[in-house]
């Protein structure tokens, strides 16, 4: 029985398509489908975008059909001698076209027509007689239209049984309407009603109806007197209160609440017994509704975005539920009652505040559908609550017959430009005198450290800064040098301490974007919600005006960003709503309008990503902490500030969760010989420890990524590149990493030296060993190798045999040279310019390059992105661009790694500062990134390509790949905003310095090309959680040109628009914002 239920859901799911808009026509009717020829060049479907109306000529003998479907043909009238050709005609399909009326030779029909669609077309009118012919019409159609209202004759259809009217301009309906007492179906949604119609009370047959998207306001007493209804849509229909009366509804099955402002239920609610599905979602709940916890039969609740704090423990009586929505209210716990739901399939529970769930959850062991990110989870861990329900039973059973241990330790990133201070500040914090400082006879004293130390690049130290507790800082100071820009991103992780150090004696306000705000912005489009602590130092050369007045501008600055930019996320989400208040023909009437050609699932899903931007703000703490480090009453007043917020409960709540004794072993192990001393393990080799440790493989993962987000060692488990290596020995890979970022020729040239002492320079050589070398050739060899620094620094290039010198300390045999090479390019780091792909070099040297050193440009690449050759010449051909746009910050190192993830694809490049040239097969492409020349204008990074119009899919073909690497890398930033255009291929044709940008979508960790019309769109965002949507979908129906709004005049082909077929599916469309962990 409960599985003929559930299929019966299923259906009422869907009744809006299914019930009105495509129910399938009887097998047993003589079919007969028509296309309009002769009126546009190509005849098909793109002769809607066709300025003259198209002709159709009827067959002959069509005189035994009894379904015609001439839908999607642009009419503007129907074929002559419609109506006495077809005697036998039952059903007549004339959707999607262009009538204004209903066509008179429809009346013709009505002796014997039971079913027409006259969907999505532009009425204005129907016409009094031409209704009151259709005396046997059964089912009704006339959705999508422009009526302003219903002809009074309707009510004389005496056998109409399914009438649509959904999205129209009605303000009223005819009183006639309730003499259709045969109506089982009545769709009534998205109109202009301010009223429930009180002439629906009369239809005593009525079993769906649809009233939503009106502006209702309420309901009046007697709706009772709809007994039969056993579906029920009032989503958005601005109730505030439920009648008593509605409590009498006894058949009701379905019932759709969501999109209201409801507080609270009649407590007759708990009559509606037969109950089955029930959404309240995104309406104003504090308390979860008890008139539910009665309804013993309920399958599915939806309470969604409501403001719940709790679920009550009577919910366990809901014993058929199979689908469970909560998520984003303000739940902080779950009753244990709650795993005895065990028929429960859909467990929906993001977006709370749930730090523990109830013992014995694996018992929920049907849920497939499973989403509990966004919470503060402490028990069981974030990373196995991500994994899924049966993850969470493993873990839950082997912490009963464990001994658990709680070990306190917490990341602590030090960020900040050049020169603030922050390795000094680091090395005095840890000082153990300072440390051991106390007061009495010392408290005045103020010393400076005993000896300054100088920055080595990013650096990693363990600091106990209580003993007593066991309380210890995993210390990250990454250089502030805009070098390393490229490599900090790799260490900014969640659930971390990020100090953000200014150096408050050179700090003015004028230089607060860049010491301060671009920190901010890379934090958050990183780490969403991280909390930041921002701390001043070189306090002792500021006096004490000078000082307050440096800090309170820091706290102004911060709090007008801050606020500048939650303001421009909700007025993007505003213009969502704006457009999702809009039907979705309208929005796709007029290339102007805002989201144009936007779905509305598409932009709920934008919605969604930019709440939840908004609801992931930095947590940043305030005041600012000025500190001199010659001060020990400052350090010792950071120390314990740092303590006092690692300590906090609600900032950080994973920090005393417990731990199973496997996650313990584990870590012990990767730290023990002989893996210790290797630079890296594989993450076969880390399975292999998991197993001693008592760890399947399914379950290494979650014990992995708490290591890492604890700083103990790094692993990217949503890097494909990376995500097969597991980075244990930290202070190895610094240190080479350092080797290439330091910038320092000197250092540089002296690595070298040292290297090449004792051995031949060739790569793989086996060289003699010059044993004395004469000082001639000491010259020489010295100038090779600065010849060779200067080539690195200036245009980026090594060849293999000088990495290996400078890597010489980590490279013992000429396998781990190469590993350690291809470990680089895995990172985006630098590629081989000269390896054939797939082939081994035989022997020539290999070249490597580091895009991020690249200074020299490349002219040719800037004048081919203008729409001009190397001679000056516009193009003949036709332009394909797609634009990111980066209105608030760009991922510092993006353009560097990206174009290290696109070697593979691309073939004869020349590489500039900004620009990248090349080929895919014959087909050319330019890679362009424009760094922001204003506080108003974004960053913008574009992948153009080119060709004629009819071998316009090699363009796509050349681009297609190259998007989906710079998805890749978009989606490890999940709080980042950006958007994606296609740019109209005439305004760049015709040279405009602002070419019209189609509609894309707003980025996050979750990008997906599927956006109807003209637009690429997202989510995910990201997507996510991050590309648009464009290029997974098919190109519109019906359309063969877009009309540029830059210059009404030129039409777009739709071929520059969408690609040929759908074939891209960016990595992050399998990530939808909100969804990137469902357990299968």
């Amino acid at each position: 029985m409960a599985g003929k239920d559930s299929g019966h859901l299923k259906t009422v799911r869907l009744w809006r398509d299914a019930a009105l808009r495509a129910r399938k026509l009887r097998t047993n009717l003589r079919q007969l489908t028509l296309s309009a020829a002769g009126g546009c060049p190509g005849a098909g479907a793109e002769q809607l975008d066709c300025p003259e109306a198209p002709q159709l000529v009827l067959p002959a003998n069509i005189g035994d059909i009894e379904v015609l479907n001439l839908g999607n043909n642009g009419l503007e009238e129907v074929p002559d001698g419609l109506g006495s050709a077809l005697g036998s005609l039952r059903v007549l399909v004339l959707r999607r076209n262009r009538f204004a009326r209903l066509p008179p030779a429809v009346a013709e029909l009505g002796q014997h027509l039971t079913e027409l669609d006259v969907s999505h077309n532009r009425l204005t009118a129907l016409g009094a007689e031409v209704v009151s012919a259709l005396r046997e019409l059964r089912k009704l159609n006339l959705s999508h239209n422009q009526l302003p209202a219903l002809p009074a004759q309707l009510g004389a259809l005496a056998h109409l049984e399914e009438l649509d009217v959904s999205f129209n301009r009605l303000a009223h309906l005819p009183d006639s309407l309730s003499c259709l007492f045969r109506l089982r179906t009545l769709d009534v949604d998205h109109n202009r009603l301010t009223a429930f119609p009180r002439q629906l009370l009369q239809l005593a047959a009525l079993e769906e109806l649809d009233v939503s998207g009106n502006r209702l306001r309420g309901l009046p007493e007697d709706i009772s007197a709809l007994r039969a209804v056993k579906i029920l849509w009032l989503s958005g229909a601005e109730l505030g209160t439920l009648p008593s009366g509605f409590c009498e509804l006894a058949s009701l099955e379905s019932l759709m609440l969501d999109n209201n402002g409801l507080q609270a239920l009649p407590a007759q609610f708990s009559r509606l017994q037969r109950l089955k599905m029930l959404n309240l979602s995104s309406n104003l709940f504090e308390e979860f509704p008890a008139a539910l916890l009665p309804l013993a039969g309920l399958e599915e609740l939806y309470l969604s975005r409501n403001q719940l704090t709790s679920v009550p423990s009577l919910i366990s009586g809901l014993g058929r539920l199979l689908t469970l929505w909560l998520d984003n209210n303000r739940i902080r716990y779950l009753p244990d009652s709650i795993v005895e739901l065990t028929g429960l399939e859909e467990l929906v529970l993001q977006g709370n505040q749930i730090a523990v769930l109830p013992d014995n959850f694996g018992q929920l062991s049907r849920v497939g559908l499973w989403k509990i990110k966004d919470n503060p989870l402490i028990q069981p861990p974030y990373e196995v609550c991500m994994k899924g329900i049966p993850y969470i039973a493993a873990y839950q059973k082997e912490l009963a017959h464990s001994q658990p241990a709680v070990q306190p330790r917490l990341k602590l990133l030090l960020m900040g430009h050049k020169a603030a201070g922050k390795t000094l500040l680091r090395h005095c914090l840890t000082e153990e005198r300072v440390e051991g400082h106390q007061g009495g006879g010392d408290k005045e004293k103020s010393y400076p450290p005993s000896a300054p130390p100088v920055s080595k690049g990013i650096e990693v130290t363990s600091w106990t800064a209580d003993a007593s507790r066991g309380l210890r800082f995993i210390v990250y100071d990454l250089a502030g040098d805009e070098s390393y820009e490229v490599i900090q991103p790799f260490f900014l992780s969640p659930g971390a301490l990020y100090v953000l150090v200014v150096n408050l004696a050179t700090y003015e306000p004028a230089r607060f974007p860049t010491t301060v705000g671009s920190f901010l912005h890379r934090v958050g489009a990183r780490v969403p919600h991280a909390v930041v602590c921002i701390v001043g130092t070189h306090a002792d050369l500021c006096g004490e005006r000078e000082l307050e007045e440096k800090c309170l501008d820091i706290h102004r600055q911060i709090a007008l960003q801050e606020k500048h930019d939650a303001e421009g996320l909700s007025r993007l989400a505003r213009v969502v709503d704006e457009a999702l208040a809009r039907d979705f023909e309208l929005r796709s009437a007029s290339p102007h309008a805002a989201y144009y050609g936007v779905s509305d699932k598409n932009l709920r899903r934008r919605k969604a990503h930019f709440q939840y931007l908004l609801n992931h703000r930095l947590q940043i703490l305030s005041p600012v902490l000025p500190v001199s480090c010659r001060d020990p009453r400052q350090l010792q007043r950071l120390r314990d500030k740092l303590l006092s917020v690692a300590e906090h409960r609600e900032i950080f709540p994973n920090l005393h969760r417990v731990l199973p004794r496997s996650w313990q072993v584990l870590e012990e192990l990767h730290f023990q010989p002989p893996q210790a001393q290797r630079l890296w393990l594989s993450w076969w080799d880390s399975a292999r420890l998991g197993l001693q440790a008592g760890l399947t493989e399914d379950r290494l993962q979650s014990a992995l990524s708490y290591l890492h987000e604890s700083g103990k060692l790094l692993y990217f488990e949503d890097s494909p590149a990376l995500k097969e290596h597991v980075f244990h020995n930290l202070t190895r890979l610094i240190d080479i990493l350092n080797v290439f970022f330091q910038r320092d020729p000197s250092l540089l040239l002296h690595k070298l030296l040292l290297g090449t002492s004792g051995e031949g320079e060739g790569e793989g050589e086996s060289a003699p060993a010059m044993a004395t070398p004469t000082p001639g050739q000491e010259l020489l060899r010295a100038t090779q190798l600065h010849h060779y620094v200067e080539g690195f620094l200036l245009h980026g290039l090594l060849p293999a045999h000088v990495i290996r010198l400078l890597l010489k300390p980590h490279v013992q045999a000429p396998q781990d040279l190469q590993l350690l090479l291809e470990l680089l390019e895995k990172m985006g780091l630098c590629y081989c310019l000269n390896k054939p792909k797939g082939k081994p070099l035989n022997g020539s040297t290999a070249w490597y390059k580091f895009p991020c050193y690249v200074q020299n440009e490349v002219p040719h690449a800037e004048a081919w992105i203008n729409g001009t050759n190397l001679a000056g010449q516009s193009f003949v051909a036709e332009q394909l661009q797609i634009e990111y746009s980066f209105p608030f910050t760009f991922p510092p190192g993006l353009f560097a790694r990206y174009s290290v993830q696109i070697n593979s694809h691309v073939v004869h490049r020349s590489d500039g500062k900004l620009q990248i040239f090349a080929y895919r097969g014959k087909v050319p492409v330019v890679v362009s990134y424009r760094p922001a020349k204003g506080v108003l204008q974004p960053d913008t990074l574009s992948i153009a390509s080119h060709a004629s119009l009819p071998n316009i899919w090699t363009a796509w073909q050349a681009i297609t790949p190259l998007v989906e690497e710079l998805n890749v890398l978009l989606q490890e930033w999940p709080g980042l905003h950006y958007t994606v255009h296609i740019l109209c291929s005439k305004c760049l044709k015709r040279g405009s310095p602002n070419p019209h940008a189609f509609p894309g979508h707003h980025g996050c960790l979750l990008v997906v090309y599927n956006g109807p019309k003209s637009s690429l769109d997202l989510p995910g965002m990201r997507l996510g959680r991050g590309g648009g949507e464009l290029l997974s979908q098919p190109r519109p129906e019906g359309v063969a040109e877009i009309i540029c709004p830059k210059n009404g005049s030129e039409r777009v082909n739709v071929a520059l628009v969408y690609p040929p077929t759908p074939t891209v599916i960016s990595p992050c469309s399998k990530k939808n914002v909100g969804e990137k962990h469902r357990n299968q």
